[in-house]
């Protein structure tokens, strides 16, 4: 996994993109009609139900836009709302707030209907050891926000990356002419570059997990598109040799009987491609 201190620049390089490419040479909606000197106060207001997320990106935010904004935090990330709540309350420059309001309110929408769907497995499977996993299957450049997110839910990251992890999938295998050719490869690989990155190698069916188990040092193996069967088999030949993840079209209905199959984790692109926008909105308060 990527450090704090990438994470932390991949969410400065968000805001500052999102502000150049929404602001440019000035708000002039805003510049046209208010003063400078004007001082105002607006909430965050919920106008839907599920597990509010962002609000530490909010904050961010605002501090990017305009370091004199001061913030009310009345709700915070990962909590429970419903239609009415006012998550938090800005005052300061009613130019910078209004210049913060889009990022601010489309950040925190996206990210708390992820939050919200996350929240909902992680519910799912209480009772089976299993944990919820996201995928490298992000929104381009806003990538950091929806991983967070997840993880604002009771979800797990997955790798950030291509660069911080090693995962041999269907057409590297193929590519590469077999599992067996893909690992050594990638062995001899990581040991050229003296690079320690982990390893997790897709399995399409229980012939390729038994070729996978005979070597040693895989982190994880993910157990793609198997049945219900065939994944409780995966998992007692992997035994302890390495970590077990399945994967493959799980959504709700699914999800509970695959954990129960004995699988460590479950990795789901559905958790930041399949989601509503839960609704927010940022009011001028008299």
């Amino acid at each position: 996994m990527i450090s704090q201190e990438q994470f932390d620049e991949e969410i400065k390089l968000i805001i500052e993109n999102a502000i150049r490419e929404d602001v440019g040479d000035g708000d002039h909606s805003s510049l046209a009609c208010i003063p400078n000197t004007a001082m105002g106060k607006a909430k965050l207001l919920v106008k839907d139900e599920g597990t509010i997320a962002g609000v530490a990106f909010a904050l961010q935010v605002f501090k990017y836009v305009d370091p004199a904004l001061k913030v009310e935090v009345l709700i915070k990330d990962g909590e429970s709302v419903a239609y009415g709540d006012v998550v938090l309350y800005v005052t300061g420059s009613s130019l910078s707030i209004l210049k913060a309001e889009r990022l601010v309110l489309n950040a925190m929408q996206r990210m708390s209907a992820i939050a919200t769907k996350t929240a909902h497995y992680v519910t799912l499977l209480e009772g089976t050891g299993t944990k919820i996993l996201d995928t490298r299957k992000t929104t381009p450049g806003i990538r950091a926000l929806e991983k967070w997110a997840v993880k604002i839910g009771g979800g797990e990251n997955h790798r950030f990356a291509l660069y911080d992890m090693i995962m041999l999938k269907d057409n590297h295998i193929d590519f590469a002419g077999g599992v067996s050719q893909a690992i050594q490869q990638t062995k001899t690989y990581l040991k050229s570059k003296q690079k320690d990155l982990k390893i997790i190698v897709e399995a399409r069916d229980l012939k390729e997990i038994e070729e996978i188990i005979q070597f040693e040092g895989i982190h994880r193996i993910l157990i793609d598109n198997f049945n219900y069967d065939d994944t409780r088999k995966a998992v007692q030949l992997i035994g302890n040799k390495a970590g077990t993840e399945s994967s493959g079209g799980i959504n709700e209905e699914t999800l509970r009987k695959y954990a129960e199959c004995g699988v460590q984790y479950i990795s789901s692109g559905a958790l930041t491609h399949s989601v509503s926008n839960l609704d927010l909105s940022l009011k001028a308060v008299e």
